[in-house]
């Protein structure tokens, strides 16, 4: 394996009850109808996408300003300080030194460096791909794949960290061996986590040993 792909929400921050939190209250604020299988649609959808979806959910606003206010909340609630998963700052650093990590993530660009920056984990990753920048959202493959493109290495030749159903079928399409390491809140579906290579039950378990 020539390089490792995190992803950041879920894997890196504990960002998917925040995001769970902002969004239900922004729907239910501008006349949204919140459904049961929302939060688990919502995951791995690029910027775009779920503003699109929150606007089909009733949000009466076009999508741009839907994506506008829930990123504006998002960030101020980061300001306030970022959630960070156990180990995560400690499991980068530790595999930065030894192999070229790289991310591809669903949050937009300015929360990425938001937290990254927060975290003192931005000179660690050679690059990071936001789904906005890039066609289509997870679980197509195109945030991976372009993580790949922009570190120079085949897909193939990568290892992917994955937490969601979503991100999983993501990695998987792109050609990467996933790692899952589910988040106890939202569980991968039993489909989704049967593509993974490994399941691991903490970041701490993630060791360079286990990527080469």
């Amino acid at each position: 394996m020539e390089a490792c792909v995190f992803d950041l929400d879920g894997v890196l921050v504990d960002s998917e009850p925040v995001w769970e939190e902002v969004r239900r209250a922004f729907v239910a604020g501008h006349g949204g109808t919140w459904q049961p299988d929302t939060q688990s649609r919502l995951m791995g959808m690029s910027t775009g996408e779920w503003a699109a979806y929150l606007h089909e959910l009733g949000v009466e606003l076009p999508p741009d300003e839907i994506a506008a206010g829930v990123v504006e909340q998002m960030a101020d609630r980061y300001r306030d300080g970022v959630p960070l998963m156990p180990g995560a700052v400690e499991v980068v650093r530790r595999l930065s030194g030894q192999v070229t990590l790289g991310l591809a993530s669903s949050s937009p660009r300015r929360l990425i460096d938001v937290v990254l920056d927060a975290a003192g984990l931005t000179e660690c990753f050679a690059a990071t791909v936001s789904t906005e920048e890039v066609p289509r959202g997870k679980p197509a493959p195109d945030g991976y794949l372009e993580a790949a493109r922009r570190i120079g290495v085949d897909p193939r030749g990568c290892v992917a960290v994955e937490d969601s159903s979503n991100g999983l079928r993501s990695a998987h399409a792109a050609g990467m061996r996933v790692i899952a390491v589910p988040h106890p809140r939202y569980p991968p579906a039993p489909d989704a986590l049967g593509l993974a290579w490994r399941v691991l039950p903490d970041l701490d378990a993630l060791t360079s040993e286990l990527v080469a």
